[in-house]
This record gives structure tokens, C-alpha cells and sequence, in this order.
């Protein structure tokens, strides 16, 4: 079983990260390495989450068979099965035992064939502890794939015995010296992106590995892991293609799971996780780019339908389009730039190392359904407190609804797994009063986002104005929505009980 920790790094750090205080008193071990990954023709080894290389490592071929991964945040464990071959032409399959031969059940492996390689050099430092040790590797070099290449310069801190806190100990201790990312991809996963096998894609909310006769310590456990899952998976998506808005969507989504998480950290009986206050900060620091895509992408052609409709036959001044478009990209950057920084990579680590630690022992003598019914009972007090007299709510309490039902939501989803089917119908009719304040709250944020922007000019003022006002007509024909999808969502049968 293979235990590590993977970030990235820039090229032009990798000489402050030999300098490091915690390396430079360590004699390094180089060594270069190339890799050839295989599959079939139809790539049937990646669709059951398989990757088989044969590595040379000085004059010897090492053969290694990795079986599908799990990574929570920067952390992977997945199986894997190493063994010594004569030659890198092709696998030898007769030295994979029957557990690992039983993976490949089913696929023709006489059509196995190389599908991409690595070449990179590999640095290595020992790293110990107490009763612990770890290994420090920085690998800086390619990946090929056809005529396609991509870079390698990551770090991988690979645990060789003791506990695995000691990774994010080594982790956190790298990090307040060289910028380092979370890459959460293994050189396997990009190697079949590059070679067209696979497509990065953004990545909705996780279901929890949950099930009834679970702890409750392990339920809370398995939610914060969903979430921080889809967190990193969309990550790499977002800083390589933020023009695709989707990705700082469920980022924020995972973000938001993660802090519903930590809140139910009170009813274990322990502490809300000290992550969850720059968990808050780094939320509302990407709270603008959202605000912007949002009105990017489905707000401003929706208000560009009505200027042009023959009722109004009045389109927008390019000066506005541009002045919105070049808004949006800077606030886009903005973003980019925050999960950039050390200390995003930092609270990835903080809550990685704080899902290892065990949950608290009165909180597993808990029954998962009695702890999960009483959370689900609050939520929805709440939410029907604020929906009393829903028909005469202003903009300010609906968005207080909104919140509630948002909250809501997320609970809901993270203990289906434990009621089945008979959960859907009331997420479903929930998703739908979300949304539809949603789209009501979209418009009046719209419209602050509008309010914000400098009016150089009489011309750029007289066009946000009519921006506005579009969208405060659109938002007040749909105002009676809501509350006929509460009444509906009212009447609906509570799963939980």
C-alpha cells in the first residue's frame, strides 16, 4: 500500500526547495527515470482506474501496478505491486500475483501496448522522525504522449513507516519556505489527459462513503473527505482553465460542504476545526469571481434577449460589454491569484491532517441515524422559521431563506446514502426553491455588482442604469415563484422521520 502526499511546484523554485532548512543537512540521491506506461488500444486498464509502467531505475527494469486511487486533498493511498523485469518491451504478467491478476480479469493482454512515457530526474532526501520515516522526492522533467508533452516539477513525500500525520508534518514544514501547490493528479492521470484518453473535467458534490452501521465519528469523517475530494479535484481544472466558470462554481460548492462539515464538528462534542475561520476567509475571497461569472454567463444574455426584443428594441453600448468583460477577467485573475498563494495549499494540509485524527470517543457511541435526524430536525426548523409568511418576505429575508434552504441541502445530501430513495424526492423538491431564490438573488447581487463600477462617462451611466433596471423588472415578474415552491416543498414528506 502506497501512502503519499503530492504538490507541485514552479521550475523556478526548485533551487530554493534544495536549500530548504529542513533538506539542505541531508545527502540527496539522484537518479533519472523513465517510465512507459500501458494499456489497450480502447484504454481498458484507465477505465477501471489501472496504471501499469515499467520504470528503468538505474540498469533494471521495475515493473509497477498501481490499482485505482483515492486522494483526499494531497493525500493518496491506493495498492500497488512492484516487481523486478529482464526488459522494458512489454510486462511480464506472470509476476503479478493472483490479487493484482484479478484486477485484469476479462482484458485481452496480449493487446496491451505502450500508450505514454515520463522521463524525468528524481531527487531524493530520507526524512525521520520519531518511529517514523519518509521519503522526499522532486521529480522535474516531461510527459510524452504522441507528439504532445507536458512538464513534470512536483515534490511527492512518499511514507515509509510510522503514522501518516508525519507526511503533513514534512508537508507543512516544506511550505514556509517554497510555494508549493496541491497537485492531487498522479503523472498517470496527466499522461492520459495529454494522450487524449481522458478528458479534465469539472467535478460535482462527492457522495459520502457512508452507511448506517457506521460510527458517527466515521459519517462526519467521510463528509468532510467528499467534500475536500471535490475540492481538489476541481482544482487543477480551474488554475489551467479558469475561462471555464464551472470549475470556481464547484470549488465553491466543495468549499461551502466543507464548512457545513466543520459546523457539525459541535454536535460530536469537540471543537469547530481551527480551519474553518481561513475555510470562511478564502470563501469570500472568491465570492466576487463567481458574482461576475454568474453575470457573465447567464445574466447579461438574458438582459441582452430583453434590450433587443421588439418591445424594447434598444441594444447595449459595446463601451458596457467591454467594461463588464474586462470587470469579470480581472476579478478572474484575482482568484487565480488567492489559490496560488501557500496559504490555500496550507489549508488543504490542515484539513487533510485533521480527517486522520480519530473522532472523539463519546461521539461513536452515538446511533448515525438518532445524530443524523436531530441535525436534519434543526435545519428544517429553521428554514421553516424563515419562510413564515413567505408571500410578503423582502429581498433581505428571502436571501435569509436561501441560506437556510442552501444549508439545508447540503445536510440532506450528505446522509441520503443512509435513507436510499426515499430521500430524493424531498432534495429534488429543495433543489427547486434553492435554485429559484437563487436566480432571484443572482439579479439583486447583479445589480450591486453594478452600482460598484465607475461611470466615466454620462453614456457608460445612462447603460448600467438600464442594466439595472432590466434586472429589477425581471427578478419582480418571478417574485411569486418562491412561494408557491415552499408550499410544495412544505407538504412534502420529511425522509428523516
Amino acid at each position: 500500500m502506497e501512502i503519499e502526499l503530492k504538490l507541485a511546484l514552479q521550475p523556478r523554485h526548485r533551487a530554493q526547495f534544495r536549500r530548504h532548512p529542513l533538506l539542505n543537512k541531508i545527502t540527496p540521491v539522484q537518479h533519472p527515470l523513465l517510465s512507459i506506461y500501458f494499456d489497450t488500444a480502447k484504454f481498458d486498464l484507465m477505465r477501471r482506474g489501472i496504471a501499469l509502467r515499467l520504470r528503468r531505475v538505474n540498469n533494471r527494469w521495475v515493473q509497477t501496478l498501481k490499482a485505482e486511487t483515492q486522494s483526499v486533498g494531497a493525500l493518496t493511498n491506493r495498492p500497488e505491486w512492484e516487481v523486478t523485469v529482464t526488459d522494458g518491451k512489454h510486462p511480464d504478467f506472470s509476476a503479478l500475483p493472483p490479487v493484482a491478476l484479478d484486477l485484469l480479469a476479462g482484458i485481452k493482454l496480449k493487446r496491451i501496448m505502450p500508450v505514454f512515457t515520463t522521463e524525468f530526474q528524481r531527487t531524493t532526501w530520507q526524512i525521520e522522525g520519531e518511529q517514523t520515516q519518509a521519503e522526499v522526492a522532486l521529480d522535474s522533467g516531461k510527459i510524452y504522449a504522441n507528439d504532445a508533452s507536458s512538464n513534470i516539477c512536483e515534490v511527492e513525500i512518499e511514507l515509509k513507516s510510522g503514522n501518516p500525520e508525519f507526511l503533513f508534518d514534512v508537508a507543512i514544514q516544506l511550505l514556509e519556505h517554497v510555494p508549493l501547490r496541491v497537485e492531487p493528479r498522479s503523472k498517470a492521470e496527466r499522461g492520459y489527459i495529454l494522450s487524449g484518453a481522458a478528458t479534465l473535467v469539472p467535478v460535482k458534490a462527492i457522495q459520502p462513503m457512508i452507511e448506517k452501521n457506521q460510527s458517527v465519528g466515521d459519517v462526519w469523517n467521510a463528509i468532510l473527505q467528499a467534500a475536500l475530494m471535490q475540492l481538489s479535484a476541481n482544482l487543477p481544472g480551474f488554475l489551467e482553465n479558469a475561462h471555464d466558470t464551472e470549475y470556481l462554481h464547484q470549488l465553491r460548492v466543495a468549499l461551502r460542504r466543507l464548512h457545513t462539515g466543520a459546523r457539525l464538528a459541535k454536535s460530536l462534542g469537540r471543537p469547530i476545526p481551527d480551519w474553518d475561520q481561513p475555510l470562511r476567509q478564502l470563501m469570500q475571497a472568491l465570492n466576487p469571481a463567481r458574482d461576475w461569472d454568474v453575470f457573465q454567463q447567464e445574466i447579461l444574455p438574458e438582459i441582452l434577449a430583453i434590450s433587443e426584443s421588439p418591445a424594447v428594441n434598444s441594444g447595449i453600448d459595446d463601451a458596457v460589454l467591454v467594461l463588464l468583460q474586462d470587470t469579470t477577467a480581472i476579478v478572474r485573475q484575482q482568484s487565480l491569484a488567492v489559490l496560488h498563494k501557500p496559504a490555500f495549499t496550507r489549508l488543504v494540509l490542515d484539513i487533510g491532517r485533521d480527517l486522520l485524527s480519530a473522532a472523539p470517543a463519546e461521539a461513536r457511541q452515538q446511533e448515525v441515524q438518532t445524530w443524523a435526524k436531530a441535525i436534519l430536525d434543526k435545519r428544517w426548523e429553521k428554514l421553516c422559521k424563515s419562510c413564515h409568511g413567505f408571500a410578503k418576505l423582502n429581498a433581505s429575508k428571502r436571501h435569509k431563506v436561501r441560506i437556510a434552504a442552501k444549508k439545508l441541502r447540503y445536510i440532506a445530501d450528505a446522509f441520503a446514502p443512509i435513507y436510499g430513495k426515499r430521500a430524493h424526492h424531498f432534495i429534488a423538491a429543495l433543489s427547486s426553491l434553492q435554485n429559484e431564490l437563487g436566480y432571484t438573488n443572482d439579479r439583486v447581487i447583479g445589480q450591486q455588482l453594478l452600482h460598484k463600477l465607475s461611470r466615466k462617462t454620462a453614456s457608460l451611466g445612462f447603460g448600467l442604469g438600464r442594466l439595472s433596471g432590466i434586472l429589477e423588472s425581471s427578478a419582480a415578474q418571478r417574485a411569486h415563484v418562491p412561494a408557491d415552491i415552499w408550499q410544495r416543498l412544505a407538504r412534502s414528506k420529511l425522509f428523516w422521520r
